[in-house]
């Protein structure tokens, strides 16, 4: 499984957006702190305020501001917000195909290899949902530079 960057960067705006007080900053402003594409950028912004996570401030000083405290939110909820809520694994039930399928009787019981790819999706999606922003943003705080680099790079 892969994730798109565009997780990535939600993640660390949102933790920007956070150390410069909540925003509202501009979506030009935010790629360029980390030297990422704006275009592209703001199509993760949209889908983040789509969420609930950010919000749009229209205006001259407007910007996206975050919704919530990073204690609120999880990293589901940004995964979700940038990747969707489809299931990462399809079983195609090759087990009725081909020889062995002609072979075998019609299946009665869930497919053994589906129901193990959705404990592990299940899994991994209750590790991200018992992870919050502020858990993250504590572990930045260990690194005093961390903040005052950020907000000088929003000036």
């Amino acid at each position: 499984m892969r994730m798109a960057k565009g997780v990535e960067w939600a993640l660390h705006t949102l933790l920007n957006l956070d150390m410069i007080g909540g925003g509202p900053a501009g979506s030009g402003q935010l790629a360029e702190a980390h030297g990422l594409s704006p275009s592209y950028l703001n199509k993760q912004l949209q889908l983040l305020a789509k969420a609930g996570l950010l919000i749009s401030v229209p205006g001259p000083r407007g910007g996206f501001s975050l919704a919530k405290p990073l204690e609120d939110v999880t990293l589901l909820e940004v995964v979700q917000a940038i990747e969707g809520t489809a299931r990462l694994f399809h079983c195609e039930e090759i087990r009725c195909c081909g020889r062995i399928g002609e072979l075998s009787p019609p299946p009665t019981e869930t497919c053994a290899v589906n129901a193990a790819m959705r404990r592990a999706e299940q899994a991994w999606h209750q590790a991200l949902a018992a992870q919050t922003l502020a858990e993250i943003r504590t572990d930045l705080d260990g690194t005093p530079s961390t903040r005052r680099i950020v907000r000088s790079a929003f000036g």
